[in-house]
């Protein structure tokens, strides 16, 4: 007869156990948004065009305008256009499996990453990678806001920076709750400051179509180029870990039904993969932006969201309103990135503090130290050498993000070597799997180095095509070299009841865990080590002593 812990449907808890350090602080701060685990049934009491919104709401970012005026002014308009499409096109294959698996199971990215080739520590690599993602993409937001600041009410840049920082942590403190809310009221009124001056400039004077087209470019004469097209989709593949974010909020998707598999695979596709249609179109703005700037007012300006605005708002309405609305669309953009930036981050960073010290700080705490990270890069002046960083970066990002989607796409559904339901409890996976960990450094590693010309001058434009084809070619390779063992430590949790129901979707059982005390559903709990009970997932992840962690199975 097994001696493996086994449960009930619905286990007794035993007297409570002493928590471990933090425990309490994790319950307070995460039942709000479920910071470090599975989102459960009883949280998510939004509709999925809801969802959609706020998903959408926070790609409102000012940068894609900046990516493009940058990409079409070095390299002119037909290479940047091919350039923003073969991201754009990259982007979507690879969101598309990590929006499905965090929509309908529940998880932000973080725990994808974990049961999908990484490994309960190794996928401390990529939340790293991600908190990266979102202190840059912050700080590129405060320097925009800051130049709107700036050019309206004269702050200078300096204290532009530190307003911009300062005024996202009230709104990111109650989580999706309040950001809900902000992201659906505030949509409507950018869509239209955003889409305004383009739309009035192509009706009134067609010519700036036709400069647009023609521009050349700084670097070039015109004519495509495969380096300049590759140099420039590298650096809008640094977009890539956007689907990160998306996730974030996709993870609060009702469940999928017959009733509304309609509306749920519109809002995913939407939120989640579809997000880089939007972003593609505003690159393309940017570059139209820019080169009518040229134009106006001359190139030194052309780059900043704040002036191309300014020079398309002074073509339609009296020179009274032009900075007023202006500095407007860039406040609201600002807002509406920065508030997922602060948070994203900070959901990555708290993961990762917690499995590697076992102890809960409170996610506000990171809030905090991702604004400090940011508001630091601003006023290092990183708007200035915007592309290079880009560039750099997005060379970690591919190499994340191809990897799990290959792990998810193949080795899950075709080579079936990955376990097929999403697995993410301390416990139940390795501490480090090789296939994602070695697909992911080799490939970072050496398109890194192909960025930095060590492998030859030739080679340095294709460096974020070698991210993505290493990445896809090693992450089943690995698979079948290790057959797969490495992916789970063990296939039973030692609860009965299993963790999907008749639909596919995560079960809405109840249980108690008995070190916290507190309520979670049946994804986000195991069977415990030493006690007739179950404990949740964060209260395994805080166990310094391992008292409640399951064995491996033998």
């Amino acid at each position: 007869m097994s001696t493996e812990p086994r449960l009930a449907e619905v286990a007794q808890p035993e007297p409570a156990q002493q928590a471990a350090p933090g425990t309490d602080q994790a319950v307070k701060e995460t039942l709000e948004d479920y910071t470090l685990r599975f989102a459960p049934r009883s949280y998510r009491r939004w509709t999925p065009m809801v969802v959609a919104t706020t998903a959408l709401g926070g790609i409102a970012y000012m940068a894609d305008f900046s990516i493009g005026a940058g990409i079409g002014l070095a390299h002119g308009t037909g290479n940047a256009l091919l350039a923003i499409a073969v991201a754009a096109v990259v982007i979507f294959v690879t969101g598309f499996p990590l929006a499905y698996y965090g929509a309908r199971y529940n998880i932000d990215l973080d725990l994808i990453t974990r049961g999908s080739g990484f490994g309960y520590f190794g996928s401390v690599l990529t939340s790293v990678i991600f908190a990266s993602f979102t202190f840059i993409f912050f700080a590129l937001e405060g320097s925009i806001m800051a130049q709107g600041l700036k050019l309206g009410l004269g702050l200078p840049l300096w204290l532009g920076y530190l307003v911009s920082t300062l005024m996202v942590i009230p709104l990111v403190i109650y989580g999706m709750t309040a950001l809900s809310k902000l992201q659906v009221w505030t949509t409507p009124i950018w869509l239209l400051l955003m889409v305004g001056p383009l739309v009035y400039l192509v009706a009134t004077d067609p010519g700036t179509v036709d400069r647009f087209l023609a521009y050349a470019g700084t670097d070039g004469d015109g004519g495509i180029n495969t380096a300049s097209v590759l140099l420039g989709a590298g650096v809008c593949l640094s977009l890539i870990a956007q689907i990160g974010e998306q996730i974030d909020y996709l993870r609060f998707m009702p469940p999928k039904t017959e009733a509304n598999k309609r509306s749920w695979w519109t809002a995913v596709v939407m939120a989640g993969p579809g997000w880089v249609v939007l972003g593609a179109l505003k690159q393309a703005i940017g570059v139209f932006l820019a080169v009518y700037i040229i134009a106006e007012v001359g190139a030194s300006a052309a780059p900043e969201p704040i002036q191309q605005f300014k020079g398309a708002f002074d073509a339609m309405m009296p020179s009274w309103l032009v900075v007023p609305l202006a500095v407007v669309l860039v406040v609201i953009s600002q807002i509406k990135i920065n508030v997922t930036n602060a948070y994203s981050g900070s959901l990555a960073w708290t993961n990762s503090f917690t499995r590697v010290t076992r102890r809960y700080p409170g996610r506000m705490v990171f809030v905090l130290v991702n604004l400090g990270f940011a508001l630091a890069l601003m006023e290092a002046d990183m708007f200035s050498f915007l592309n290079s960083i880009l560039g750099f970066y997005s060379n970690c990002a591919i190499a994340w993000v191809v990897t799990v989607a290959t792990d998810i796409g193949i080795n899950k559904y075709v080579l079936k070597l990955s376990p097929h339901a999403p697995e993410f409890r301390r416990g139940m996976l390795y501490a480090v799997n090789p296939v994602g960990v070695v697909a992911f450094v080799a490939a970072s590693g050496l398109s890194i180095a192909m960025y930095f010309h060590a492998l030859g001058d030739a080679l340095q434009p294709y460096s974020p095509v070698a991210a993505a084809v290493i990445a896809f070619v090693l992450t089943p390779l690995m698979a079948v070299v290790t057959k797969g063992r490495y992916y789970l430590r063990r296939t039973d949790d030692g609860i009965a009841e299993p963790p999907l129901d008749a639909d596919g979707n995560p079960s809405a059982v109840a249980y108690e865990c008995h070190v916290c005390r507190q309520q979670f559903e049946r994804p986000d709990v195991a069977a415990c080590r030493t006690h007739d009970a179950v404990v949740c997932s964060l209260c395994l992840s805080t166990d310094k002593v391992g008292d409640h962690v399951l064995p491996a199975a033998v």
